[in-house]
């Protein structure tokens, strides 16, 4: 059967570059592993509680972790900062304070800094929540998939694969659907492909998104 790998792993090393960058020992790398995660998980999660925009969208493209033996530096690239960035230097504090009560680190500072990414709708992980957030208010999911190429071809994107699993407009039966447009070469690897998949809880069930963007 087709063998399906991570767009992004298999590209490690020539067009794509790691999220987490830190050394630890073999004993030491699952806490390390774990510690990534509450970070990702804090920074959405005080980010979702904060800012409540119109489209649903967060806004968070990825979250960049490099970690030093007393330093955790922590980068948000985010398509729509102007959400924190109306007392930022107030909302980062906070931000810092609640991701280390999480991570109870005592000796060892945190750094965040936010940067922000020039044409958001070209980033798949933004383009999913945007997808999610219509499939929440029960929009038909074909209108919210070619919205959502309408808006990576603002972004000049050379193609876009964009796929739904599940109960798709609350069939009884799951099924999935998948429309591109333009060139998806998975099989290139010196074909700069993002990819992120994204799972929707909506009225009736849970449903996958799974989006490919070939760019530049």
């Amino acid at each position: 059967m087709g063998q399906k790998i991570n767009p992004l792993g298999f590209r490690l090393g020539t067009t794509q570059g790691h999220h987490s960058i830190w050394f630890a020992q073999p004993k030491n790398y699952s806490e390390g592993l774990q510690e990534d995660q509450k970070i990702r998980n804090s920074i959405k999660n005080y980010i979702q509680k904060n800012m409540r925009i119109s489209s649903g969208v967060e806004g968070i493209a990825r979250i960049e972790i490099r970690k030093r033996i007393d330093l955790i530096q922590v980068i948000i690239y985010m398509g729509f900062p102007k959400l924190l960035l109306e007392d930022k230097t107030r909302r980062i504090e906070e931000l810092q304070m609640n991701v280390q009560k999480e991570l109870n680190c005592v000796n060892r500072k945190l750094n965040i800094a936010i940067t922000r990414i020039t044409n958001p709708y070209g980033h798949p992980n933004i383009l999913a929540e945007f997808i999610a957030g219509q499939l929440k208010n029960r929009v038909s999911f074909r209108k919210a998939i070619k919205k959502a190429i309408e808006l990576t071809e603002q972004a000049d994107t050379k193609g876009i694969q964009v796929q739904i699993a599940g109960r798709i407009d609350g069939k009884e039966i799951a099924r999935v659907e998948w429309i591109r447009e333009g060139r998806v070469p998975l099989q290139t690897i010196r074909a700069k492909i993002d990819y992120c998949s994204y799972g929707v809880r909506t009225v009736y069930g849970v449903l996958g998104i799974k989006i490919w963007i070939f760019g530049e």
